[in-house]
């Protein structure tokens, strides 16, 4: 069983240059070619930076095709990309929903991708209050427009009286909204949630927050409402988490960490071309040993069958 590039990567993206860089960099490390397709936000700094990994690619020893960009802002370019199965081996898309969804309709062409991230927090009964504050708040707060940042708390109804009013009031103090069912209005101020939102992947400074009782009811909740993102629990018990981890159908699950912490270098896995909420091919985190497959090699010596 030998390791195998995938062959040639085409990586959609909106407005980030940074994607240029990075996709270049992981495809080559593999061994594969790559196709850039950016935004016309920033198509002059993007086939800038494409000149540039081509010549670094031409000196040490890459072919300078290795890395190509579709210099025209014209969308109909990205529908002729999906169309070449014979050319292309796999799609990357970098960017919202509805670009997601319009890629993943189209293409011929496999797709590597994830629609949304819409990320939970399960506060268990046994939840150190102190640690469920700090990991919440960076869950939602540190970067709240990025596809891991938290979208949704639930917190079981053992602990809700002792922890929600001081984490409630920490959100606050940062400008977030905080939107709760019944249960959890009834212990700390904040809007009614709908029912919308719990399916909302709001990428803003809002929090929906719901009070469930026990694990078993936080993992349903998850796995009907959530992305199959990034999702975690905060508790002491070993049996609880190992519960929750293997009831989550989600690409990442974290005990006792921000849910900020899923992404590539996070890992080890250094940069990254995206995250796939997908179980074929790549789960997770997109490197470039995702960006690999495996063929079988056998060397006889005059076998036959027999």
């Amino acid at each position: 069983r030998v390791s195998v590039p995938l062959g040639v990567i085409g990586i959609i993206y909106e407005s980030r240059p940074n994607v240029t860089t990075d996709a270049a960099a992981v495809c080559i490390k593999s061994g594969n070619a790559v196709i850039l397709r950016g935004g016309s936000e920033a198509i002059r700094t993007n086939t800038l930076l494409a000149e540039i990994m081509q010549n670094a690619a031409v000196s040490c020893g890459v072919p300078a095709d290795a890395v190509q960009i579709i210099g025209t802002t014209d969308r109909s370019a990205v529908g002729e990309l999906l169309q070449q199965e014979k050319y292309v081996d796999v799609i990357i898309p970098r960017g919202g929903k509805s670009l997601i969804e319009r890629i993943s309709r189209e293409s011929r062409i496999p797709v590597i991708k994830h629609y949304e991230g819409i990320c939970h927090q399960y506060v268990a009964a046994d939840a150190d209050a102190e640690m469920a504050v700090s990991v919440v708040v960076n869950s939602k707060c540190q970067k709240v427009e990025v596809c891991n940042a938290l979208e949704t708390l639930l917190i079981d109804a053992e602990c809700a009286g002792r922890i929600l009013p001081s984490l409630a009031e920490a959100l606050r103090e940062r400008g977030v909204e905080l939107r709760g069912d019944e249960q959890s209005r009834a212990i700390a101020p904040m809007e009614k949630a709908a029912r919308e939102d719990w399916a909302a992947e709001y990428l803003a400074p809002i929090l929906s927050i719901r009070i469930v009782r026990g694990v078993d009811e936080a993992i349903d909740h998850i796995n009907t409402w959530g992305s199959g993102h990034t999702d975690g629990i905060i508790t002491g018990s070993l049996a609880t988490s190992n519960r929750f981890i293997a009831g989550v159908d989600s690409a990442s699950v974290l005990v006792n960490a921000s849910t900020r912490l899923s992404g590539g270098g996070d890992y080890g896995m250094g940069a990254v071309v995206g995250i796939s909420t997908d179980k074929l091919h790549a789960r997770g985190p997109v490197g470039p040993e995702e960006l690999t497959s495996y063929k079988w090699v056998a060397v006889g010596d005059g076998h036959l069958r027999g």
